[in-house]
């Protein structure tokens, strides 16, 4: 799923990028790898930007970067969580 479906309180792992964003190179060097915790933290008033946590720091991306993030949702008690600061 598109990490933009997220809600806030998800969590789960970084599938992948879509190869047709011109920021996945950008999104590649802030840590959002294959594999990767993510925790999805809020959503602007008017839905754009989200706030993720990511390898231990807050994320703000716009919604069309968060589109091209595939995530894999987790369990609510998923153990591997991203730790906050």
């Amino acid at each position: 799923m598109p990490l933009s479906l997220m809600r806030p309180g998800d969590q789960g792992h970084v599938l992948s990028l879509c190869e047709c964003c011109p920021a996945r190179q950008h999104l590649l060097e802030l840590g959002f790898t294959p594999g990767t915790p993510i925790e999805f933290v809020r959503r602007a008033p008017l839905g754009d930007p989200l706030t993720v946590r990511i390898r231990g720091y807050l994320l703000s991306l716009r919604r069309h970067e968060a589109d091209a993030v595939r995530v894999r949702r987790c369990p609510p008690d998923w153990d591997d969580a991203p730790q906050g600061e």
